[in-house]
């Protein structure tokens, strides 16, 4: 396993780290299998474990909670906030009357007295970056959380709240958690350089594209994994941006092979070879899952490896645009770019 330094907060965390959106009900993982995988990874030097409240409403922080019990302080444990609990209005957002409340909530379902990183799970357009980061600076001084960290903010807000931290005296987002793969190469043009130049840790999600960089989606095959099942249009080859993908896969394949490596090793070296990426977040629903992850540890593309993945998708290039989750809101909602 090799480590990185997150950010400039002095913390090593590893080049893959643990996400647990599939404990619970998404992945229909059981409690003993997300302890299971919860084990191995750490004997492999996994150091790091993300989750978030909404994750099985609460269940995947409950089922992490009971995975880390007695062990809470090898691990830099991550979580997030921001996204709908539910139906009642105010349970979401930036607010602070609900990063207050809903800390609180997920430090229960942990069963701990602190996370060591609390990250916005999306941007929040109506609540301003001073209510945010003062009731997270609150947080922070009161010892409820170590550090604090945005996730798949567009750029220029993430510009804006180092800038809104600054201004107000206030500590700062020291991470970023956006989505990025080789089918998903647009932070490249925007968000990575801008991490870059104010030092924050880069934690990726989604560095396997939803399974089509698992090496189980190819050519003539059939579509049936856990994704495909509750999200068929992403996987529909009858759609333009999916065909695209199925080509590029079958392209990325045949570099793979002849670099004598899977699919996932090639995924997987690919983001941890940026220089502005500390760790790639691995889901895994079951321990094969996970064992085909941590072989990818200590993979080091070779530039001819990723010379030919730059030319099969090309540097900032976006496969799938339409499942870009740091747009504007303007560009989705057209009444937002019309008088």
């Amino acid at each position: 396993m090799q480590y990185r330094t997150l950010g400039r907060t002095g913390v090593q965390v590893s080049s893959l780290a643990l996400g647990a959106m599939n404990f619970g009900r998404i992945g229909r993982t059981t409690q003993d299998e997300a302890t299971a995988i919860v084990d191995a990874a750490l004997e492999a030097g996994v150091n790091v474990i993300d989750t978030a409240d909404m994750y099985g409403d609460g269940e995947s922080e409950e089922m992490v909670g009971k995975a880390i019990a007695g062990r809470r302080e090898d691990i830099v444990l991550a979580t997030k906030a921001g996204m709908p609990m539910g139906d009642e209005r105010n349970h979401q957002g930036g607010s602070r009357r609900w990063l207050v409340t809903e800390l609180d909530n997920s430090l229960r379902r942990l069963g701990v007295d602190h996370v060591d990183l609390y990250q916005i799970h999306r941007w929040d357009p109506r609540t301003g970056d001073e209510e945010t980061l003062s009731a997270l600076t609150d947080l922070q001084r009161a010892g409820k959380i170590r550090y604090f960290g945005s996730s798949t903010f567009p750029a220029y807000r993430i510009v804006q709240a180092q800038w809104a931290a600054r201004e107000h005296r206030l500590s700062r987002y020291v991470t970023e958690q956006p989505s990025y793969s080789v089918l998903q190469r647009g932070i490249e043009t925007h968000v990575l350089p801008v991490t870059e130049e104010y030092g924050l840790g880069v934690l990726v999600w989604s560095p396997l594209a939803s399974g089509w960089l698992s090496g189980a989606i190819r050519e003539g095959r059939a579509i049936t994994g856990n994704r495909a099942a509750f999200m068929p249009q992403r996987f529909d080859t009858a759609v333009p941006a999916n065909r695209a993908r199925l080509d590029a896969v079958e392209r990325l394949a045949g570099v793979a092979d002849e670099a004598g490596l899977t699919m996932i090793q090639l995924a997987l070296g690919f983001v941890t070879a940026h220089p502005a990426v500390t760790s790639a977040l691995i889901g895994p629903r079951t321990l094969d899952h996970l064992r085909s992850h941590l072989a990818a540890a200590d993979t080091v593309l070779s530039a001819d490896v990723l010379d030919a993945i730059d030319a099969i998708v090309a540097p900032g290039t976006d496969l799938a645009a339409d499942e870009k989750h740091d747009t504007p809101p303007a560009l989705l909602d057209p009444s937002l770019r019309r008088r």
